[in-house]
């Protein structure tokens, strides 16, 4: 695993006070007691680490609750979409619960935003952890104004026991210390500085569900008039996929308004003929833009270098070939 760097910083006030006057609001973070439901938007997780990992957050302090319908089995997802619904809007509505954590990714999320209005999201400000597949709720997340958590789930407390470094940045960002990372250069990095708040996750995800009017966190006429720092990995997506996904987000007019880009790490795809690694390719591509760019970031697929990163949250991305810092502006 890659050293982690961390300078994590306690928050004295609320978020929801320190974020006021910003674009995106932060929920409260957490105190020890407080509920924390555990659903599945996507898929179903495996029912031994998803207990395992409601353990790990019970011995953190917190009071987890699992969802109705958290380990049910429909086809490719965990439930039919309108008992996944269910449970999200469960989870949002009660005023007891605090946090959201998402049990596994998989496939599934992006059938909920459809039924459920941004309006209704807008009323409930409450920290929604995940990634992969929970890209979809944290762009809607971002579009209703709030800040969320990508980062590892449930599943992967339960199989880890909570006591990796990344689960600890975890525990003590929902506590609210505010993780800053320093991580080593890459060749290909474009150096540079640039601020913006800080958008992203999963490539496919995302550019799914490109062009929804009211969930796209990457719509033109939604970031022309803010600035925006990009992030994205994928997982068995092989190259010429991901280059028509560069191309589609070029043609939305998408990439001109993007004011430096994080390139995580792509796992589990073919070799292409002609280029060494993904990296490679992308290199190739996002060098037309005069933007800080970096390369290898941990945010992935593979857990163990998977750094908890706050969607909606305003960042400062340094960008040189020897190093890479981001700082959160919380």
């Amino acid at each position: 695993m890659k050293k982690l760097l961390i300078a994590a910083v306690a928050l004295m006030a609320t978020a929801t006070a320190c974020a006021a006057t910003r674009d995106h609001q932060a929920a409260p973070f957490l105190k020890p007691g407080d509920k924390i439901a555990v659903i599945s938007p996507g898929s179903t997780p495996g029912a031994t680490n998803l207990d395992k990992g409601v353990e790990v957050l019970r011995q953190w302090g917190f009071n987890p609750v699992k969802g109705q319908h958290v380990t049910d089995a429909y086809h490719l997802w965990a439930g039919k979409k309108e008992d996944r619904k269910a449970d999200l809007l469960w989870a949002l509505r009660d005023p007891s619960i605090k946090a959201i954590m998402c049990s596994r990714g998989g496939y599934g999320s992006s059938q909920l935003l459809y039924e459920i209005p941004l309006d209704t999201i807008k009323k409930y400000n409450k920290w929604i952890i995940g990634y992969s597949d929970i890209t979809a709720l944290h762009s809607a997340e971002v579009r209703a104004g709030h800040m969320s958590i990508h980062g590892n789930m449930c599943g992967h407390l339960g199989e880890t026991g909570g006591t990796d470094s990344l689960s600890q940045v975890m525990h003590d960002l929902l506590l609210g210390k505010i993780p800053s990372y320093k991580v080593k250069g890459h060749p290909y990095n474009n150096p540079g500085k640039a601020r913006g708040i800080l958008i992203g996750g999963n490539m496919s995800v995302f550019v799914n569900i490109s062009g929804s009017k009211d969930y796209d966190f990457l719509d033109r006429d939604y970031i022309a008039n803010r600035d925006v720092i990009l992030f994205f990995e994928d997982v068995g997506e092989n190259i010429s996929r991901v280059s028509s996904m560069l191309y589609q987000l070029k043609l939305k007019g998408t990439l001109d308004h993007v004011k430096g880009i994080i390139v995580g790490h792509f796992t589990d795809y073919e070799p292409s003929k002609g280029y060494a690694d993904m990296y490679e390719m992308l290199h190739e591509f996002l060098q037309q833009y005069n933007i800080p760019v970096c390369y290898d970031f941990p945010t992935s697929h593979d857990e163990s270098l998977n750094y908890p990163l706050i969607e909606g949250c305003p960042v400062e991305l340094n960008v040189s070939k020897s190093e890479v810092k981001l700082k959160f502006k919380l």
